[in-house]
């Protein structure tokens, strides 16, 4: 039966080819994500083995919480302990890593900045072995600095050129000195490297550094030098808060965080690939569905010479698979060229992945596996069709195969959506239960199920109503049109199921992120009225730029909205652990309830002190009270804090609101940020006025940006519009393969009605009609699609502001004219698809289709 599997995909080889296109699109995604996660696991692995090169590093020994995404947080070490670990036997150089973030000015006068990439300043010492001067001089004092040569190169400077820094809240003229090799590619991170006493006097003022890098003598295993430096260590100065470890092991701690966070990345993109094969699998159902119809002789040839039923089931499952194959295989080249194209964009913006595009076998044989599977899988109902055609039907004139009624599936599949919708009812009746979420998820996906059950019975009634101005203005092919497509309701919903999915995850998506944005213009506009609004391009204000801001005469009240991350109490009186960490921002007495509002429930905002804090329960959780005590940890101190006022408000992203003074006592200097600036016109100074003078203040700095409060909302906006595009993008791959199905149905369609066009050509109907009918049909199908699609994905979207108000997601908005948008779409690809059937159709000769089989 071997033989007789490859010559009916041989023989039908024009049938297939759209489902082995379908195959290969999803299998491209899922091949392309294994690569690209594996292209850049690779170059994280490589900047970690060039950022921490040394044998051994002396760091903090107790773990605190910070909330970093790399690494772990630990207490800072006295940069005067690299000295004393240097003068150990085996130790060949101890260095202090004093780094900090900057803010360099390309020769175009803007911020060199590369996606999201971090910018940071760096102390050089010419006794690093990591880095090496390309060209140039090393900087010293500080007015000098090296550049890193990628950072060089997308800065726009050369060796010799004065440009500007904003460095510790400054900002400084420099002069470029030097070209600096860090040891390898950085992904786009802009360093700079600085004179060591002048970045020691601005990112470790205290004396303090993050950890020092130890190189051992030559021949001293890295264990050892650890062993020996953990042996001394509480016999120097200072050592008693310090601990030691391997290169190896640190690199390994790293290395995994960032496999960790990869990992999500990858899952993230395997369930828009999960999607697509999805939608794929729908495709192959309904094309072997259809082969089956048109085949129904050939097979009641087999079973009539021999052939048994799971021979015939083989036959058809097994060309199936070979279907899958062909597809995987194209769809692992097709991988390959995605992560190439994407590799070529990311180094456009500064982000150079590992040079090989990285293509394992267990990927190549996972791949293929999957698309002969998902393949095999889809086509095990039309198989089983094919295998219980009796032998006779080979001996009769006409064949056709007898279609079930279709009341079993309009039962079924209300039942499913009751059960679904009613899982979602229940979940937006108790937002609160444990169970909500996943009530919404499963009733969501039972509410998509169910209706793609039922669809067939959907369909007549539905086409029938949206084929009514095809039929009134488009005499006779819009009649004809409908008559083909309500004729068959199970090809046509199986036909427009694809686009279905596609359509009901676009529909939700648009009402999510519009209910998202107009919940977020709700929280800024009810959350503060303040004049102007400063934020930064690199989340971070220098504090140079708030002096400045503050010394104008129009300008009246400022507040700094300071912050960083530390272990917060996860319970009344609880020590927190390294794992319990929230944000804590610093306010003046008596901000909250002027400049920013919020809605206290319990205690008064106007109570906050030195030593009170201000709890925010929208990030905090519940079980709190007045007069609790909150215990708040970071790397250099802690401190207990009594509650004197809890409050809610989703603008103020942060657990625990204390003092300025509190915070500069928990986190000095560099380790808190200033990331928003709330401004008030002096008295009797115009929004015209004092937007002029803080936006000429604020210039010199670069990446600060004067906002209203419209423009602070239309900032937010547009980063939920930014998410939004990759969503549809992604979105787009399974809208691509559901058109693809259209276009397969519609030729398939074509070649199963051979006889009746060759008819409808002899009585009279032009090629353009008849090129017309065939277009009417494909619109109505993805009509269809997208109404159900669409009516299913916004309908289960505005449950979730029920659902996640406390989340701050509590402003229903339903995008209608992008959904009208994906209407007219929804015509045009039905235009788009009917072409070539349209064609073919009309290329026909009317007497060889009536003499055709």
């Amino acid at each position: 039966m071997l033989r007789v599997t490859l010559r009916g995909v041989r023989a039908h080889a024009v049938r297939f080819l759209l489902s082995i296109l379908a195959v290969a699109l999803g299998v491209a995604f899922v091949a392309g994500t294994f690569s690209l996660r594996t292209m850049m696991s690779s170059t994280f692995d490589g900047i970690v083995e060039a950022s921490a090169p040394a044998d051994a590093y002396v760091r903090g020994a107790t773990e605190v919480a910070g909330g970093d995404d790399v690494g772990e947080t630990r207490n800072p070490v006295p940069i005067g302990l690299a000295d004393e670990v240097s003068a150990l036997d085996g130790v060949r150089l101890a260095l202090p890593d004093v780094s900090g973030s900057v803010v360099l000015v390309g020769a175009d006068g803007t911020a060199v900045q590369s996606t999201q990439a971090p910018s940071f300043g760096i102390a050089y010492d010419e006794r690093d072995p990591s880095l090496t001067l390309i060209s140039g001089d090393m900087p010293t004092g500080d007015d000098q600095v090296a550049l890193e040569e990628a950072t060089l190169e997308s800065s726009g400077l050369a060796i010799g050129d004065e440009t500007r820094l904003v460095i510790g809240g400054d900002v400084r003229d420099v002069t470029i000195v030097g070209e600096v090799n860090a040891g390898g590619p950085m992904a786009g991170a802009t360093i700079v490297l600085l004179d060591p006493a002048a970045a020691q006097a601005v990112f470790a003022p205290e004396g303090t550094v993050d950890s020092i890098s130890v190189y051992g003598d030559e021949g001293v295993e890295e264990q050892a030098l650890a062993d020996t430096i953990s042996a001394a260590l509480p016999t120097l100065e200072g050592g008693d808060v310090a601990s030691a470890v391997t290169g190896t092991e640190l690199r390994g701690d790293l290395q995994s965080d960032i496999h960790e966070m990869l990992g999500f990345v990858t899952t993230f993109l395997l369930i828009f690939a999960v999607i697509a094969l999805f939608v794929g699998g729908y495709i192959i159902a309904n094309t072997f569905a259809m082969s089956v119809r048109q085949r129904v002789r050939e097979f009641a040839l087999l079973r009539a010479i021999g052939a048994s039923p799971a021979q015939v089931f083989g036959v058809v499952v097994g060309q199936a698979a070979v279907v899958g194959l062909v597809g995987a295989a194209l769809g692992v080249l097709g991988g390959l060229g995605l992560v190439s194209l994407l590799r070529v964009v990311l180094a456009g913006v500064g982000m150079d992945l590992a040079s090989d595009i990285p293509l394992g076998t267990s990927t190549v044989v996972g791949c293929l596996v999957l698309g002969t599977l998902v393949s095999a899988i889809a086509s095990a109902f039309p198989a089983r069709t094919a295998a219980l055609v009796a032998p006779v039907e080979a001996m009769r004139g006409e064949i056709s195969v007898r279609e079930r009624s279709l009341r079993l599936r309009a039962v079924l599949g209300g039942a499913v959506v009751a059960a679904g919708a009613a899982g979602v009812v229940a979940a937006a009746l108790r937002p609160d239960a444990k169970i909500a979420e996943s009530m919404l998820g499963l009733g969501a996906a039972l509410v998509l199920i169910g209706v793609l059950v039922a669809a067939p019975t959907l369909a007549r009634a539905a086409i029938r109503l949206m084929a009514a101005p095809f039929v009134a203005l488009l005499k006779p092919i819009g009649k004809l049109a409908q008559g083909n497509v309500v004729r068959n309701p199970r090809r046509t919903a199986n036909t427009a199921g694809a686009l279905m999915i596609g359509m009901a995850l676009v529909g939700a998506v648009s009402v999510i992120a519009a209910t998202a944005q107009a919940s977020l213009a709700s929280v800024v506009e009810s959350s503060t009225n303040a004049d102007l609004i400063l934020r930064s391009a690199t989340f971070v204000i220098p504090k140079g730029a708030v002096d400045e801001v503050r010394d104008l005469p129009e300008v009246g009240k400022v507040v700094e909205i300071a912050f960083t991350n530390a272990g917060v109490s996860p319970e009344p009186g609880v020590a927190p652990t390294p794992q319990d960490y929230g944000g804590v921002l610093s306010l003046e007495q008596g901000v909250l309830g002027s400049t920013l509002l919020v809605e206290t429930s319990a205690g008064d905002t106007d109570d906050l002190a030195d030593d009170t804090a201000l709890l925010n329960s929208d990030f905090i959780g519940d079980g709190w009270s007045v007069g609790d005590t909150v215990s708040i940890v970071t790397a250099t101190g802690s401190r207990d804090l009594r509650v004197a006022g809890i409050f809610e408000s989703q603008l103020l992203g942060s657990s625990v609101v204390v003092t300025p003074r509190v915070l500069d006592e928990l986190a000095p200097g560099e380790a808190q940020m200033i990331d928003t600036v709330t401004l008030d016109a002096a008295p009797g100074v115009s929004q015209t006025d004092l937007r002029s003078a803080v936006t000429a203040a604020v210039a010199p700095f670069v990446v600060v940006s004067v906002q209203d409060r419209d423009q602070f909302v239309d900032q937010i906006a547009a980063q939920v519009d930014q998410l939004l595009v990759i969503l549809y993008a992604l979105l787009g791959l399974s809208l691509v393969i559901a058109v693809l199905g259209i276009v397969n149905t519609l030729a398939l369609s074509v070649i199963e009605r051979t006889r009746e066009i060759g008819l409808l050509r002899a009585v009279g109907l032009g090629r353009l009609q008849l090129a017309g009918t065939i277009t009417v049909e494909s619109v109505l199908t993805a009509l269809f699609g997208t109404l159900v699609g669409l009516v299913v994905g916004v309908g289960l979207a505005s449950v979730l502001p029920s659902i996640y108000a406390d989340e701050g997601l509590d402003k229903l908005v339903v995008p209608w004219g992008g959904l009208l948008t994906m209407v007219i779409l929804a015509v045009v690809v039905g235009v788009l698809a009917a072409l070539w059937p349209a064609i073919r159709a009309a290329r026909m000769r009317a007497l060889d289709a009536i003499a055709s089989e």
